[in-house]
């Protein structure tokens, strides 16, 4: 009887894991010994690694029978599309407000999905969880009868460092809706407070948004959602704000390294390192190309994987969005370690827009590379460190931008399907170098993303804390 409980309690905990409801039936002879034992599981999550709490009203359909339809030629979302009536009715923005705790603290189980190597969250789920409370709340404010997919995310920074394991609270609402086709949902992440206990600024991790379109489920085309109206003249300035965002996006697609030129000063610099370079191999000149200046070509990593049904969004044949944020992360993460030979610490990611869907079933491709550090290859100089502390080892900002590209199984023609770009910091003194036309127009992007996020970002500190809210 002693060796049948401890059994039990050793198999308690891993199957305490799984969603419920989890049986464990044993029976016992009069030796005391195990005669039979009966184990069932059912597990209830729909994408791998969201939150359980993370689900709206619809029901769920099992992959098999998804798949069935998919084969027979009929569309998911038909009979929703047809026996719901749209509603176009103006909503309040607290008509989409969603709150759900994770509770992290509290159940040890939990955090094993959310727990890295080192003890701290895992950004990369956290970011996963986020689009799909994203898909909720814009649910709530759309109705029933269309289908809404993960069109963009916008900036995302870390508002506090949070180093210790707690229950978190994940908030939003759609906070811009113009009657468009498209929704802005305002997402956050904060330390969750007990019943009755105010919450304080510290509690804030992190605030970000996301861009959802609606589309009708027969046709896949764009279609109208309701607009949204406010109460308040604090509602009335965040959806001021959410106008002046999608404005100012539009013009900067306008003046897009693929839409113009260099600047007078962009093209200075790229001659100022084109002339380092060759002055790095000049024999005779007596500068060397110093060990910490890596070229840009070596700090490139890839993947290639099949997207199963296992991460399939509700509408059952496409990937889900979150976890495609999650891999692109959990790449651009390894690639800046790969590079510095450091654990680097999360800054910020920039806004990122998703082209094309990613199928069930395909093959999908993703390249990181080092596009920029800061500082900046030409301030390196061999008599003095401009990176250095007597506090600490020396920060670089190492920008890493993933190239994300889907093929059918059949190896068809290659979609691009986004461009992804992260921050992080290294406690290295190391400098990236671009040598070809492509490489120096990455480096040019990934200068004006920096450039253009510092604002928002107080200048890289020369004192490693050592907090690494990394992968």
């Amino acid at each position: 009887m002693k060796l049948q409980n401890i059994a039990a309690k050793r198999l308690a905990p891993v199957f305490r894991r799984s969603a419920p409801p989890v049986r464990l039936n044993n029976t016992s002879n009069a030796a005391g010994r195990v005669s039979s034992r009966q184990l069932s599981t059912t597990s209830s999550r729909s994408t791998d690694g969201v939150f359980r709490g993370l689900t709206d009203t619809r029901l769920p359909t099992p992959w098999i029978e998804a798949f069935r339809l998919q084969q027979e030629g009929q569309k998911m979302e038909f009979a929703e599309a047809h026996n719901h009536k749209r509603d176009l009715t103006p909503k309040k923005m607290s008509d989409s407000y969603h709150r759900v705790v994770l509770p992290l603290g509290r159940d040890p189980w939990l955090s094993d999905t959310y727990i890295n190597s080192s003890g701290h969250i895992r950004l990369g789920t956290v970011f996963m969880d986020l689009d799909a409370l994203s898909g909720i709340i814009v649910y709530k404010h759309t109705g029933t009868g269309v289908t809404t997919v993960t069109a963009a995310v916008d900036r995302i920074e870390l508002a506090h460092s949070l180093t210790e394991i707690c229950d978190l609270e994940y908030s939003g609402m759609v906070t811009y809706a113009a009657g468009g086709s498209s929704a802005e949902i305002t997402c956050k992440v904060a330390r969750a407070r007990g019943e009755g206990e105010p919450s304080k600024p510290e509690d804030l991790l992190l605030t970000c948004t996301f861009t959802m379109v609606a589309l009708d489920p027969i046709t896949r085309k764009p279609t109208h959602i309701p607009r949204l109206i406010c109460e308040t003249p604090e509602e009335e300035a965040i959806f001021q704000a959410g106008a002046a965002k999608s404005l100012a996006q539009r013009e900067e697609r306008k003046t897009s390294l693929l839409e113009v030129e260099p600047d007078d000063e962009e093209s200075a610099l790229i001659h100022r390192i084109w002339l380092r370079q060759l002055e790095y191999h000049d024999p005779n000149r007596p500068l060397r190309q110093p060990a910490n200046v890596v070229a840009m070509s070596r700090t490139t990593l890839s993947t290639a994987a099949i997207m199963q049904p296992q991460y399939r969004n509700r509408h059952q044949t496409m990937i889900f969005g979150g976890y495609h944020i999650k891999q692109t992360f959990e790449l651009a993460f390894c690639c800046a370690a790969s590079f510095a030979h450091a654990r680097p610490t999360f800054v910020s990611a920039d806004p990122c827009t998703f082209r094309n869907p990613v199928p069930v079933g395909s093959v999908l491709y993703l390249t990181a590379t080092v596009s920029y550090t800061d500082p900046p290859v030409l301030e390196l100089d061999d008599d003095k460190n401009t990176n250095s502390s007597t506090d600490g080892p020396p920060l670089t900002r190492v920008h890493v931008r993933v190239d994300s590209k889907v093929r059918e199984m059949e190896h068809g023609t290659a979609r691009v399907t986004g461009q992804f770009h992260y921050t992080f910091t290294v406690p290295k003194d190391v400098r990236v170098l671009p040598h070809t036309y492509e490489e120096y127009m990455r480096y040019i992007d990934a200068r004006r993303r920096v450039l253009a996020g510092a604002a928002s970002q107080p200048p890289a500190s020369t004192k490693n804390e050592g907090v690494n809210l990394t992968e």
